[in-house]
């Protein structure tokens, strides 16, 4: 929900909203009418891709189904795991049809979205040719905003209660609060958060840091070469997020196998920098678009060269944009399950592996550390993308219209 939020205030900016608004309330029409007549039919097509990219993740998600439903019957990821992951080879054959019926029903669950888009746009067009004012809208929203915010809430005052039970000693039902606190947790030898931890950062670092010098030479090269991105481009930077993971992150673990790669920490990079990659990439290409062209038109006007332009124009003046790239990078690369357990062979432990392993345990403590640290070192990426740049910024003043300089 967070993702398709960011998506959607993104395709706002690129709508005249507030002067769609206006002409809607000026012909009779309610907020909640414009906005479901006016302005999310206009939405809707530039969100269509992210909403298949998070219906693909739902259809597909292991870790998440592992920790709320570990009982049976598994879904059919986690059930692809488990033949996938057991010692019989025979078993291989199995799985490998049962990806395959994995990644059919995702198609097939794009193609029912594709109908109900085209029924929609009918009856859509149907709707605002009758031209009635219809009912108000606003109840409706305003019970949607109550439930998003209700769902937030939620997932806050999970992480809290995972951050209590990392520090609780002796919590007996049906207290509210522990009876006694302690930081044996965190601070036992056995623990092991540490090793993970180190591992989950050496891996976001370097996969996003990789991943944004990609994205950024994709862009300047669109630029200089003066050309849009192509459909086929598009679509093979959204390929990875389309296609159940666990379809298809098995073969690439033999193909490593083969290669002498498999169980490597250049493995694992090498697969979170499949789901990385789009991400930075939708971050960045729509800022990196809006970027003003008159600036680094004013700096080859000076004198300067294509590289300098990039690196003293451009990238300072997108360092908001850049920062929020990698913020979400580093979130998407935190939360990386299937791809450490294929292509790191087990050997690889990182916070979100070790999460979900213990997360079937019974000492609640340890899963709290872990989970935190899980949840935390992303907030603590988008805290630091957030006050770099009003650190850096902090002496600038926008000047008002006749003010001196």
């Amino acid at each position: 929900m967070p993702f398709l939020l960011l998506v959607i205030l993104s395709a706002l900016s690129q709508i005249p909203v507030r002067r769609h608004l206006a002409v809607g309330r000026s012909l009779g029409y309610g907020r909640g009418i414009v906005w479901i007549k006016v302005i999310m039919p206009q939405v809707w097509p530039l969100i269509r891709l992210p909403v298949m990219v998070v219906l693909a993740y739902s259809l597909s998600v292991v870790d998440m189904a592992l920790i709320l439903g570990p009982s049976n019957p598994p879904t059919l990821a986690v059930l692809l795991l488990r033949l996938f992951s057991a010692p019989d080879i025979a078993l291989l054959m199995p799985a490998s049809a049962g990806a395959l019926v994995q990644a059919a029903l995702v198609a097939l669950a794009f193609g029912l979205l594709l109908a109900l888009d085209r029924a929609g746009r009918a009856v859509g067009r149907w709707w605002v040719r009758r031209g009635g004012r219809g009912l108000s809208a606003e109840p409706g929203l305003w019970l949607a905003t109550a439930l998003s915010g209700l769902l937030f809430a939620a997932g806050a005052l999970a992480m809290l209660s995972l951050l209590v039970w990392s520090l609780a000693w002796r919590w007996p039902w049906p207290g509210l609060l522990p009876e006694s606190w302690s930081l044996k947790a965190w601070t036992a030898p056995g623990s092991g958060w540490a090793a993970a931890l180190g591992n989950t950062l050496l891996l976001a670092a370097a996969t996003t840091g990789l991943c944004l010098v990609l994205a950024i030479a994709w862009l300047e090269g669109e630029d200089r070469a003066r050309r849009g991105r192509a459909g086929w481009a598009e679509a093979l930077v959204y390929l990875p997020l389309l296609v159940p993971q666990i379809g298809f992150l098995f073969g690439l673990n033999v193909l490593f196998l083969r290669l002498g790669l498999s169980g490597g920490y250049l493995a694992v990079i090498w697969a979170h920098a499949l789901f990385v990659f789009p991400y930075v990439m939708i971050a960045l290409s729509d800022p990196w678009r809006s970027l003003d062209p008159r600036l680094p038109r004013a700096a080859a006007s000076l004198g300067a060269g294509p590289w300098k332009r990039l690196f003293t124009v451009k990238l300072p003046v997108l360092l908001t944009p850049l920062l929020t790239a990698t913020a979400i990078g580093v979130a998407v690369s935190v939360a990386q399950y299937l791809p450490t357990l294929f292509m790191g062979a087990g050997r690889v432990a990182t916070l979100t592996t070790e999460a979900v392993t213990l997360s079937a345990s019974s000492d609640r403590r340890i899963t709290g550390v872990y989970a935190t640290l899980q949840a935390g070192l992303p907030f603590a990426v988008y805290g630091a993308a957030f006050l770099i740049p009003a650190l850096l910024h902090r002496n600038r003043r926008d000047l008002l219209p006749g003010a001196a300089t």
